[in-house]
């Protein structure tokens, strides 16, 4: 049996135990991350090694392009279909319920003025626009966006427009009881329309109409990062074609020729897919939407000319305007008519075919009639005579050539330029969402046939080195 001996000093030591590891980890061994780059590094100093790196970069590239494809156009479907099959027909929602009250306040005004002697078309008219602007007030609310201005306009309408409908009835119930009440009760109704419910509406256009221009926006920006790796792909597939003619003095290796026409095709799809989406939203938004919002706003200045035509017959004076001086409702319907004259001026200039230009220049014709007959109506209401005033604006069997009549010449026509205008924009919209059709697909299947064909060309280098 052995001794361990003694240290200096008698004293027995303690017993060799092992070392601690260097400071840093044992040796020659480093982190899994320093591992991996050795193995790389020393992969590439032979020519397989070197191939392997410059197959998997040329195949990440390739996947890359297609992803980063798929995914911008993805988006710019959705925004493109947002735009053909949400945000448009909300912003159409919008502006009908615009116009739909403010038809109904015209309707409420002529059927009070004829008195007992209100037709049914009049009154079914007042009924359908209140009928159209409830239907879609529950349509809004169930499908804008989650958007709090929006949600809050949605919400007045919905809290005002049974109160108007109220006051309508009331004025129309004192009315027909001779009471002359009832032009109150109809002044009030108006000024809940034009102080409550119509600016709410207008508001709610303008946001519903904000966010179709943002989708346009989205679906129309150009894909800048798939442009940009897939321009990157083609020069890596470039250079590797250079390198592997260099080496072997071959002009072409299958795999990455194909693998370069794979990225080409992809590349060339999206610009020309995105070139025809681009040209035919913005088609959709020159030559159909901005006509739409013109013809839109022109068309309820004619709605509100017309109901400041009829409460100057109702009001008979007793309301003023600022200056204290002239009737209110008359220098409201000078006022919605010049409007009505600069928007007809600027959809007649947008309008670019005959389609479009016809209904317009007969609604430029109405506005024409339909001032020289009002210009008559108030003549003779001036003067006192308000039984031919109250026949020259609204009319009767033996008198049709009255300032409603033509005032109906000029709402027709501007629902058929409407119509008309309408039908374009949904014609250029959908066109420019097909153009990208089929394009996400297609990416996703051409880069990864592209990265397959780049792996089996360098492949193929690879198996002259076994």
């Amino acid at each position: 049996m052995t001794t361990r001996a003694p240290a200096p000093g008698g004293a027995a030591g303690p017993p060799a135990g092992p070392q601690a590891p260097p400071p840093g980890g044992l040796p020659g061994r480093g982190t899994a991350w320093a591992e991996g780059v050795e193995r790389l590094r020393a992969a590439a100093t032979t020519e397989p090694g070197r191939l392997r790196i410059i197959g998997a970069v040329l195949a990440a590239l390739i996947v890359l392009f297609g992803a980063v494809s798929v995914w911008e156009i993805a988006a710019r479907v959705t925004a493109a279909d947002d735009v053909v099959g949400r945000s448009q027909p909300l912003s159409a929602d919008a502006a009908s319920i615009y116009r739909s009250l403010a038809d109904a306040d015209t309707a409420s005004s002529s059927g009070f003025l004829a008195g007992a002697q209100e037709s049914r078309e009049v009154r079914r008219r007042y009924e359908a626009d209140i009928a159209n602007a409830s239907k879609l007030l529950v349509n809004a609310a169930a499908n804008t966006r989650a958007d709090e201005d929006s949600r809050r306009q949605i919400a007045l309408l919905s809290e005002q427009l049974p109160r108007y409908t109220g006051l309508v009835e009331q004025a129309r119930a004192t009315n027909r009881q001779g009471l002359p009440l009832g032009g109150a009760y109809l002044r009030y109704a108006n000024e809940q329309m034009t102080t409550q419910l119509l600016p709410a509406a207008q508001r709610l256009y303008e946001a519903e109409t904000g966010r179709l221009y943002t989708d346009y926006d989205d679906a129309r920006s150009w894909p800048l990062a798939s442009i940009g790796t897939g321009l990157l792909a083609l020069a890596a597939l470039a250079w590797a074609q250079r390198r592997n003619y260099r080496r072997t003095n071959r002009v072409f290796n299958h795999g990455l020729v194909a693998a370069t026409a794979a990225s080409v095709v992809v590349l060339l799809w999206l610009a020309v897919g995105h070139t025809v989406a681009r040209s035919g939203l913005s088609e959709a938004r020159s030559d159909g939407q901005e006509s739409l919002k013109v013809l839109n706003d022109a068309r309820i200045a004619s709605l509100q000319a017309r109901a400041g035509e009829n409460l100057t017959l109702v009001a008979r004076g007793a309301v003023l305007a600022e200056d204290a001086k002239s009737d209110k409702y008359d220098a409201d319907f000078r006022s919605n008519l010049e409007q009505l004259e600069s928007g007809l001026s600027t959809a007649l200039r947008l309008a670019d075919d005959p389609a479009g230009k016809t209904p317009v220049t007969a609604a430029v014709d109405g506005v024409e009639q339909w001032k020289q007959r009002h210009a008559a109506a108030r003549e003779s209401d001036l003067r006192g005579d308000y039984e031919a005033a109250l026949t020259q604006v609204i009319g009767d069997d033996r008198h049709k050539d009255s300032s409603g009549a033509a005032f109906d010449t000029v709402d027709a026509s501007l629902e058929q330029a409407v119509a008309h205008e309408q039908q374009e924009f949904t014609r250029a919209a959908r066109g420019g969402l097909g153009a990208l059709g089929g394009l996400a697909t297609g990416a996703a299947v051409l880069a990864v046939v592209g990265a397959a064909a780049a792996l089996l060309g360098i492949g193929r280098r690879l198996s002259e080195y076994r």
